[in-house]
């Protein structure tokens, strides 16, 4: 299996650099060290070299196919990933207590947000990213890491959920999460949640343009092209 050596360390390494942030008193100690705002960068940058590190490796790794692709896996994928990105648009720093990327601050239990329509949305996004790309890539090395990014989101769903629900009480967690949706659209469906207005068409725009930049470099930078 030569050739998986550069794959396997950038993986294990990625994983270890996640571990980190799980691990309260050396969170606390970089945050000490390096103030919020540069722990919140520092990991920042080196989560998503490391990403994009394992992504080229995957690519190096020697090719063992275990499906072809198929012309509709690319159209898909076309159609989930602007669906993806603009839903980790409207959560990134969206008043949210639920979700890591969100913040605690302006929160309204009664007009919740991103929230009304799902608690963890970087998650999801993570779920539609991982699962198309998983579905369009069937060699043995991205089946691996797709499926690893697959299992991580849905798992990272139910830790953080259960930390919120230890951390505020069953009865906080319930009354916080009354109107909110643990699977996209469900308090919308059943009537326990009105979006109060329209969404913001900033975040929208900056989705939009986010998914639209990373359509066009996805051919220069990952060496694919995502045309069907």
């Amino acid at each position: 299996m030569a050739g998986w050596g550069e794959f396997l360390l950038a993986g294990g390494l990625f994983i270890a650099s996640h571990l980190v942030p799980a691990n309260p008193r050396l969170k606390a100690l970089l945050i000490a060290r390096l103030g919020r705002r540069g722990w919140v960068w520092a990991f920042s940058l080196i989560s998503t070299a490391l990403l994009f590190w394992l992504i080229f490796a995957a690519g190096r790794a020697p090719a063992v196919v275990l499906w072809m692709q198929q012309d509709w896996m690319r159209w898909l994928a076309n159609l989930v990933m602007p669906v993806a990105i603009v839903l980790a648009a409207f959560g990134i720093a969206a008043p949210n207590p639920f979700a890591f990327e969100g913040r605690t601050e302006g929160f309204d239990p009664d007009h919740p947000g991103i929230a009304g329509l799902v608690r963890q949305p970087l998650l999801w996004a993570l779920v539609l990213w991982s699962g198309v790309h998983l579905l369009v890539n069937g060699d043995l090395a991205h089946v691996i890491l797709f499926g690893a990014f697959l299992i991580f989101s849905v798992t990272g769903m139910r830790a953080m959920e259960g930390r919120k629900r230890k951390a505020w009480g069953a009865a906080e967690f319930a009354r916080l999460s009354a109107r909110t949706s643990a699977v996209p659209f469900q308090a919308l469906l059943t009537g326990r949640w009105r979006p109060a207005r329209g969404p913001s068409l900033a975040r929208l725009g900056l989705g939009l343009f986010a998914w639209v930049a990373l359509w066009h470099l996805h051919a220069p930078v990952i060496g694919v092209t995502p045309l069907p």
